[in-house]
């Protein structure tokens, strides 16, 4: 590794997550390394109608155990995820927030959409019943920084707290800003990831008639399939993934349990086009390049990329090829996975779900396989791990996130 210029150490303390795969960040992780898929019909709203009836949906959630119920009804189910993540994050790091300056912790949590669900359901009931009858809660729910406002209110910290929106770059970019402020010494620590609820019918409809989703309604566990010959999009996911990120000298004098070091993180962008990503994966081969960099370590100096892998004909080749520029011989000799295999794409919440993936990786040395990579698509001739999970050895591991717009982003985890 090269020389590190002097700067505050930030690593992970504590992981808190509700996906498709389980209510907590343990019991999503088995999932994955179960080879588990959190995929099946669409039981939010009646899909009949709809091309694509398929998602990966969030499983008995319930939201008492963080809310009362009189305050869920004013919260979108973007938010209610957020809350309940970033709670289990303070738990699972052991940290008690109100020991703590609150003017030294913040809270930059990512959503590329926000309220979805609350807007299409406040314009049905506008449009059926006038305007008297919308919601006085409809702006605050809907908005995108509710998640991270009210986990800032639930926790009374008053460092920044505000919302990254770049489309499913948004947890990656949430992070990245984190990892700045503790790095400035602005904050000492920082909840941290991002949230995002659009299983509803808006969204479907949307992604749907743009052909982004996968049609696979007869095998939904089989819809999802990163760098396969018989992708044909993604499957539309939700939930939260939420990180205390804290300052290494902070956390050692409370004698917390680190899962990894954030050693860097690189953004860029495409300037190519709103939806499609560059064609040579130039945007994305510079955010890794980046985030490389500013973690001063080699190429080969990396074992593992969770990938952004998101089951599309474009991304995955196009991904693969970025990987092979930044890595070259050495990406013949990298493990890479899709959590979007079982997970769906949670859009903006993609981000914090995987980087927490990506930590567990290092802290237990076992890397996840791609679920349904039975095909391989000659574009994509790279080792993403098919079959059972592998254990390996992760000194630094690489986690990707590129979002329409062509945003790209990359955070580099290592072992402390």
């Amino acid at each position: 590794m090269a020389e590190r210029v002097a700067r505050r150490r930030v690593v992970v303390t504590g992981l808190g997550a509700v996906t498709p795969l389980g209510l907590d960040a343990r019991a999503t992780w088995a999932g994955l390394l179960g080879r588990r898929s959190g995929a099946g019909p669409i039981t939010r709203f009646d899909a009949s109608r709809f091309d694509v009836r398929i998602a990966a949906e969030v499983k008995g959630f319930d939201p008492s155990p963080w809310i009362e119920p009189k305050e869920a009804k004013r919260l979108d189910r973007f938010t209610q995820f957020a809350i309940a993540a970033a709670d289990m994050a303070v738990k699972d790091s052991g940290m008690d927030p109100a020991k703590e300056d609150p003017a030294r912790g913040g809270v930059v949590i990512g959503s590329g959409i926000g309220g979805l669900e609350t807007l299409e359901e406040q314009h049905t009931r506008f449009m059926e019943k006038g305007p008297g009858q919308i919601s006085p809660f409809l702006i605050p729910k809907l908005m995108g920084n509710a998640a991270a406002g009210m986990v800032s209110i639930r926790f009374g910290l008053k460092g920044p707290s505000y919302d990254a929106v770049s489309a499913c770059t948004s947890a990656a970019n949430a992070m990245g800003d984190a990892l700045r402020l503790i790095q400035r010494e602005e904050i000492d620590f920082a909840l941290t990831g991002g949230s995002e609820a659009t299983v509803c019918a808006l969204a479907i409809g949307g992604f749907g008639n743009m052909r982004a989703l996968s049609p696979r309604n007869d095998a939904p566990e089989k819809a999802s399939r990163p760098f396969d010959r018989e992708r044909n999009g993604f499957l539309l996911g939700e939930g939260a993934g939420v990180l205390l990120f804290e300052e290494m000298e902070h956390a050692r004098k409370r004698g917390a349990r680190i899962y990894a070091e954030i050693l860097g993180f690189g953004m860029s962008s495409d300037a190519s086009h709103i939806t499609a990503p560059d064609p040579e994966g130039s945007g994305a081969a510079a955010c890794m390049r980046l985030a490389l960099k500013d973690a001063c370590i080699q190429p080969t100096d990396v074992a593992y990329i969770n990938a952004h892998g998101t089951s599309t004909p474009l991304n995955d080749k196009i991904e693969t090829k970025a990987i092979k520029t930044v890595f070259g011989d050495h990406a013949q000799k990298l493990c890479i996975s899709s959590s979007k295999s079982m997970l769906g794409h949670l859009l903006g919440a993609s981000g914090g779900v995987e980087a927490i993936v990506t930590a567990l990786s290092i802290h237990e040395g076992k890397v996840h396989p791609t679920l349904n990579l039975e095909n391989p698509d000659p574009d994509c001739d790279l080792d993403y791990v098919p079959g059972p999970p592998r254990d390996l050895a992760i000194r630094a591991a690489l986690s990707n996130s590129f979002g329409f717009g062509g945003h790209n982003a990359s955070i580099v985890l290592g072992r402390v």
